[in-house]
């Protein structure tokens, strides 16, 4: 079980911007309810729910920090190369302080032209003092903050070391849950001779989905909430960013119908709405997919994913466990760098998405939000 103290980890994390400091407060919310939830789930299923949630609020809060560390980096950056650029004009400065800070008092009244340059010199001097004042003063912020930033991504190790562990802990405890839960409703049974006979005949994703219903026996009608009214505020499955909208090409000219969004390693992929899961496995150069059928002559593929939670012929709610993202968890090392997460390294891996209306494709943005950052 993953206790509180455990799931509020990431408050530690100090706060760099408020939009940032918003996002871990939320997540730290999230992860104290995922918790609750936690320790009064009865069954499986409810540990399921309960750990998918602790999964993304976890997720959402590391986000946040990343984030936070990235603008810290980016400003220390910034006050640093001013300094540099700064440092004749700061040395001159400091030297004309120390001076004025060691003078005496009758020594400061002397003045080659007698006691007239003298108060003009005082004069001048009461002038430019307030000046000196004002940009030690700004110089003494701006090192603080430089010193504040550099601490901060410092002691940010600790606090992503342990949201990397509480997180990895709950993956662990989401995939023994799955496992353990009774098995979920069932539209059909697959039929596994029949799905081999498709992949193989197969060339194309198109011709695949095409030939879905021939894998099924036994089907019964579907009884699933209507989506049509969502169109265009499906939340996407997965936390990340847009990197090729439908029909762009990839670097090797390929273009496809589908978007693609760069995730971070491990992403969690949840279902948009709950739906029939059509398929799930391994097809063409598509790695593992997930085909989801929310309402008839509608599909959902989700392509490129490491682990898969779904089985075919399944129906899942909304918000289930689809599965996971491949790749190794940025700062799963000996000693997580701050450097690194400030980067913005991490969005290795990336889920292609599909929406297939009747035979066709559809532009996916039609469907899903897309302000998901």
């Amino acid at each position: 079980m993953i206790r509180t103290a455990l799931v509020l980890a990431l408050l530690a994390a100090p706060a760099v911007a408020q939009d940032q400091a918003q996002a871990a407060r939320n997540a730290a919310r999230a992860l104290e309810e995922a918790s609750v939830q936690l320790d009064a789930a009865e069954s499986a299923r409810d540990q399921v729910r309960a750990l998918t949630q602790t999964v993304q609020a976890y997720g959402e809060g590391l986000a946040a920090l990343r984030d936070g560390l990235r603008e810290a980096a980016i400003r220390e950056t910034e006050l640093s190369r001013r300094l540099a650029a700064q440092e004749g004009e700061i040395s001159q400065l400091l030297g004309v302080l120390s001076a004025l800070g060691t003078a005496s008092g009758p020594q400061a009244l002397l003045h080659p032209d007698g006691p007239v340059g003298s108060a003009r010199a005082g004069m001048m001097l009461a002038s430019v003092t307030p000046g000196l004042a004002q940009e030690a003063q700004q110089l003494r912020a701006d090192l603080t903050e430089v010193a504040d930033l550099r601490a901060l991504q410092e002691n940010a190790a600790a606090t992503l070391r342990d949201g990397l562990a509480g997180v990895q802990t709950a993956r662990t405890e989401l995939s023994q849950a799955v496992a353990d839960r009774t098995a979920l409703p069932k539209r059909f049974t697959e039929d596994p001779v029949r799905t081999a006979i498709l992949i193989a005949a197969t060339e194309t994703l198109e011709g695949f989905a095409s030939g879905l219903s021939e894998i099924a026996t036994n089907e019964t009608p579907a009884d699933l909430p209507p989506v049509a009214a969502r169109r265009g505020s499906l939340p996407l499955p997965v936390r990340g960013e847009i990197l090729r909208r439908a029909g762009e090409a990839d670097a090797a000219g390929v273009s496809r119908p589908g978007i693609v969004v760069a995730t971070r390693s491990r992403a969690l992929v949840t279902t948009p709405a709950a739906a029939t899961v059509r398929y799930s496995g391994p097809l063409l150069d598509y790695g593992l997919v997930t085909i989801l059928e929310p309402q008839p002559d509608l599909l959902l593929v989700l392509a490129g994913l490491d682990t898969t939670y779904a089985q075919t012929g399944e129906i899942l709610p909304e918000g289930a466990p689809v599965g996971l993202m491949g790749g190794d968890e940025p700062g799963t090392g000996e000693d997580p760098s701050p450097s690194r997460e400030a980067s913005g390294a991490g969005r290795t891996e990336t889920l292609y998405i599909e929406v297939r209306e009747g035979d066709a494709p559809v532009d996916p943005l039609e469907w899903f939000a897309s302000d998901k950052g």
